[in-house]
């Protein structure tokens, strides 16, 4: 529809008039017939303007700086990822053997395996997920624990090409992996099972919650034997289920995880005896002939109660003996005469108890290439002084005690181990471990200033203790054997531990056995003829090398 004209005065107006009306044109040239069409713009715009411009021009300067400098490499090494994918390339895991060669634990595509042997698990340990879920297993416990490193081996990297979705393009080994390098074991897995299923059957047959057995090397400190009762399942551990077998592990309140062989502290009780013998030789506070009554006590004052004398028990009258009688019938009224003094014997006193405790290994680490071994107490008036904040004064009594291995006077199975061994060998105080990747293996030092008489005076009376003393159950087993039998009453004294130690074959020692049963009722004091079978099998089975030299 055409738009109708307007008029003025009866004339039409048209564009050109209006262009043309200077009223419309502000500024307009009557001469040059021209002027301004819009407006200029005003100083105020153009500052406008250019905060404007500064402002966009910032934001976009401070985002690159963000995206170049300060992500610059996040996003790089992102975008990076986009196209290129680094996979780590696991190491085969190393195997254990034992000392014949039998597998012990190995890998298999679900995962670690273990033989299926008792007594083994807690030295084997066992392997869980590391910290980073692509690093493989790593060692949690025993031996999978403490050469972790050298099982596991190295990790190697493999650079993979994807696309957007995800496809492999190709695929390239940047780093190869080396693979764990294997262990080969002193122990041997079949006999250890063998002493394993001993401890066990002792322990549920006379009411013991636990126990431990370490059998070493007497002169090169090869470890044959170190179990300790009771232990979980590797294997379960490893799987992860059933979760009923795992909190029956964990909630255990015999501590299945507790390797006591090495992290075990007892009194020793009266394995301790041979070194108290020791010491009153080479102090010279009495001879192997000197011989002392035991009447079944005896009595000191009571500094607390002056009209009441302090009586100190044997465990049976044993009548007049010496060195060697005494260490066989485990004479306490003996001890605590040679230890603490009474009559005409001075008796070594703390101090020299001390000494020669710590000079034989006691209060100190083996060093055994296992995890969380434990040092051990050592007896001392100092000791007492600072733990015993309600008695702190060391007396008399407190000597007769250390004397007999009781009080604040601690040891591990494994260093009663060593302790045998140092009997055996006369002097050598050897490093006991597992492997030959362990290192400093073989002698420590050397007890150059114990005499060889006085040694063979206390191995003598450790023999006839097995003849007819209280080790008496290993007699006639087909193998010389020396022993000392012992036990520590726990609290009140209604439980015991019961230890031995030993070595044999008596006339040339091979190995050492240290063998300690935890928390039975006191009335269960004699067990060990129950190692009759640990000793055949070492005699009959020919195991070891040392068998053969002993048929």
């Amino acid at each position: 529809m055409r738009r109708k004209r307007k008029k003025i005065k009866g004339s039409l107006i048209t564009l050109d008039e209006v262009f043309l009306d200077s009223r419309n044109m502000p500024g307009f040239d009557q001469e040059r017939f021209e002027g301004r069409l819009e407006k200029p713009l005003g100083r105020a715009s153009f500052l406008m303007s250019g905060v404007v411009f500064l402002i966009i021009g910032f934001l976009l300067f401070s985002r690159v700086f963000i995206l170049e400098g300060v992500k610059g490499k996040t996003l790089a090494l992102r975008a990076e990822n986009n196209y290129f994918r680094k996979i780590p390339v696991l190491a085969n895991r190393g195997v254990i053997y034992d000392r014949l060669n039998k597998e012990l634990a190995w890998n298999e595509p679900a995962g670690r395996a273990y033989i299926d042997l008792p007594g083994l698990n807690i030295l084997l340990g066992y392997v869980g997920k590391g910290s980073d879920s692509l690093a493989g297993f790593v060692g949690k416990q025993g031996l999978e624990k403490f050469y972790n490193l050298e099982l596991r081996g190295k990790d190697g990297v493999e650079i993979q090409e994807i696309n957007s979705k995800e496809d492999l393009i190709s695929a390239n080994v940047q780093t190869s992996a080396e693979d764990g390098k294997n262990l080969q074991l002193s122990v041997d897995a079949e006999l250890q099972s063998v002493v394993y299923n001993i401890i066990k059957n002792t322990a549920e047959t006379y009411g013991f919650e636990g126990g431990a057995a370490v059998m070493m090397d007497v002169d090169n400190g090869e470890i044959f034997v170190l179990t300790s009762y009771p232990e979980y399942q590797s294997q379960t551990l490893v799987k992860g289920e059933p979760i009923e077998e795992i909190n029956s592990f964990l909630t255990n309140p015999q501590k299945p995880f507790l390797n006591r062989a090495v992290s075990g502290l007892y009194a020793p009780g009266s394995i301790i005896k041979p070194m108290i013998a020791l010491a009153a030789l080479e102090e010279k506070v009495i001879t192997p002939e000197k011989q002392i009554l035991s009447a079944g006590s005896i009595s000191i004052p009571n500094p607390f109660f002056p009209d009441k004398k302090s009586v100190f028990y044997d465990w049976r009258a044993h009548g007049w003996v010496d060195l060697r009688r005494a260490l066989a019938v485990s004479s306490d009224v003996y001890f605590y005469t040679i230890g603490g003094g009474f009559g005409d014997v001075q008796g070594l006193g703390i101090n020299k108890i001390n000494t020669y405790a710590k000079l034989f290994g006691f209060g100190s680490k083996t060093n055994i290439d296992l995890d969380n071994e434990e040092a051990g107490v050592v007896p001392s008036a100092e000791g007492k002084a600072f733990f015993d904040k309600d008695d702190p004064t060391w007396r008399v009594g407190d000597t007769y005690n250390a004397s007999i291995g009781q009080g604040n006077f601690q040891i591990t199975p494994v260093q009663a181990a060593v302790f045998a061994a140092v009997l055996a060998n006369e002097g050598k105080i050897l490093k006991p471990h597992l492997t030959d990747l362990a290192q400093e293996n073989g002698t420590r030092r050397i007890l150059a200033s114990v005499s060889p008489e006085n040694f063979q005076a206390v191995k003598e009376g450790m023999r006839i203790a097995v003849l007819e003393g209280t080790a008496a159950g290993l007699n006639g087993l087909g193998i010389e054997v020396a022993a000392k039998t012992g036990t520590s009453e726990i609290g009140s004294g209604k439980f015991v531990n019961s230890w031995l130690i030993g070595f044999f074959p008596y006339q040339k020692p091979k190995f050492a056995i240290a063998a300690v049963m935890e928390k039975g009722r006191a009335t269960n004091l004699v067990i060990w003829k129950k190692l009759d079978k640990f000793f055949k099998i070492n005699k009959n089975e020919w195991r070891w090398i040392i068998l053969k030299k002993i048929s």
